[in-house]
């Protein structure tokens, strides 16, 4: 191998390295964001099915899944708060 080579690897495996970190984090963000949706909107759910009993719903729509992915759980305990004290 001569000098060239070594040096386009190298600078391939730093290129590699730093697309990689430039690009995991929005990623991270992303996926995180959509596993609390997810989490948010099976909890609602359940508020709902033990809500029947009670009269209490909650609708599940685009505002109160953003609401629970950016939040998270706290999101879901605030929209019931909210729900109990609006009275919508």
């Amino acid at each position: 191998m001569d000098t060239n080579t070594i040096i386009i690897y190298i600078a391939c495996i730093c290129f590699l390295f730093l697309f990689g970190r430039i690009f995991i984090l929005p990623i991270k963000s992303i996926l995180k964001l959509v596993l609390n949706s997810c989490i948010g909107a099976l909890m609602i759910y359940f508020i709902n099915l033990i809500g029947m009993l009670f009269n209490f719903h909650i609708g599940l729509n685009y505002i109160t899944a953003i609401f629970t992915g950016i939040l998270g759980v706290p999101g879901v305990v605030l929209l019931v708060i909210l729900k109990l004290v609006l009275i919508i």
